[in-house]
């Protein structure tokens, strides 16, 4: 794998895109070297933007004028695991099966940064009146951690931006909105003891169980009460819990308990406000117990955090996304991205890219050249449409 001054092609790109194995929480230095390698072999300049973890960069890259408002291409650069999976091939080798082309992150979104890679050669040689930005995001993968911080440079790096294209895997339709996420960790302590004396000890289980069957409440009264918004199914914000663990054997009083929940929220209900009450009941909880001279306590931590996307009330920039893609507008999906995170900047975002969210994070994930192609010829249009 190297990079020349000659262009690529976009399934070559693809291939060494996935060699990199680089999954969120991870030092991103290899690709991103990769990535500003191949930019700088076509003439662009890259700013790359270290995030407070000290391992891992983002990266921003301007084609056109920086003073005039453009538009932003936006993909991130990890993927997830394929731990426990089992590929016919190796998952960061890209391969060929019958037209699929198939590794981890072809879809979910390598496939869509390849194309903004290759289209690098086309949008210098289109004389852009207007810019494009690229924008390359470490750990989205688990919460959307990395654009954040580049995010907040952009007022440094260009003027502001007048849309952002978000390429995850959308079928190459417009997506105008999704639903708004918060995942949190609480870790419950108590005191153990042998469980032939319970009331030596602080059992951890128990108020992890009551804050349980609150969260089932919460969630049911969201159900029927709303708001509702019925671009999405389920109409309304969600609240589940996914994971419980604790105790080491049936004869000792747990003194640990680990509870983690996430909220899924309709856009204009921050996903913390509905937490919030969640965390307001474990307070609860603890202050009861320790009213009681019981020895428990609790605290949390949040796992992943994104705003909903609203649909963008930019009417010029819906159409544009849609003559470009060739493809209707789709008022929302289930899953989430980057772009409220953009939009919540004051920057009109729609999702739009290649493959389908139906292949992401599963074995033989993979993306099909014609998928590939279509991409290619909405950024040419692109292209077109800020030379003009």
């Amino acid at each position: 794998m190297g990079v020349s001054g000659a262009a690529l092609s976009v399934e070559a790109l693809l291939a060494d895109l996935v060699s990199f194995p680089l999954l969120p929480g991870a030092g991103n230095d290899a690709i991103a070297q990769y990535v500003r390698g191949y930019l700088a072999s076509q003439g662009g300049e890259c700013a790359v933007l270290p995030g407070p973890e000290g391992d891992r960069v983002n990266l921003f890259a301007t084609i056109g004028p920086r003073d005039m408002p453009g538009y932003v291409l936006s993909g991130h650069m990890d993927v997830v695991s394929v731990e426990g999976q089992v590929w016919s091939a190796d998952p960061f080798r890209l391969s060929d099966h019958g037209g699929r082309l198939t590794a981890r992150g072809t879809t979910d979104m390598k496939g869509f940064l390849a194309c903004m890679l290759a289209s690098v050669p086309v949008f210098k040689a289109a004389g852009l009146k207007r810019p494009v930005h690229l924008a390359f995001s470490y750990d989205e993968e688990i919460g959307c951690r990395g654009v954040p911080h580049m995010i907040a440079k952009l007022p440094d790096l260009c003027a502001p931006p007048a849309g952002c294209i978000v390429g995850e895997p959308s079928d190459m339709r417009p997506v105008l909105s999704h639903k708004g996420k918060q995942a949190i960790e609480i870790t419950f302590t108590g005191k153990a003891a042998h469980s032939s004396q319970p009331a030596q000890g602080e059992n951890a289980l128990y108020p992890a169980a009551e804050l349980l069957l609150f969260i089932r409440d919460l969630s049911a009264r969201m159900e029927a009460e709303g708001p509702f918004d019925p671009r999405f199914s389920p109409p309304s914000s969600t609240v589940v819990a996914g994971i419980v663990s604790g105790g080491s054997a049936v004869n000792i009083i747990p003194d640990l308990c680990r509870l983690a929940f996430e909220v899924r929220s309709v856009p204009g209900v921050a996903p913390q406000d509905v937490s919030a009450k969640v965390l307001e009941e474990l307070d609860a909880l603890v202050t009861l117990a320790k009213a009681e001279g019981r020895l428990l306590s609790a605290n949390w931590k949040e796992l992943s955090s994104y705003p909903a996307l609203a649909p963008t009330q930019d009417a010029d920039f819906v159409a544009l996304v849609e003559r470009l893609s060739d493809g209707a507008a789709i008022p929302s999906v289930s899953y989430g991205t980057e772009a409220g995170l953009f939009q919540a900047a004051g920057i009109p975002s729609i999702i739009c890219g290649p493959g389908s969210i139906t292949r992401a994070h599963r074995p033989d994930e993979y993306i099909l050249r014609e998928e590939l192609a279509a991409c290619m010829t909405m950024l040419e249009r692109l292209a077109r449409e800020l030379a003009a």
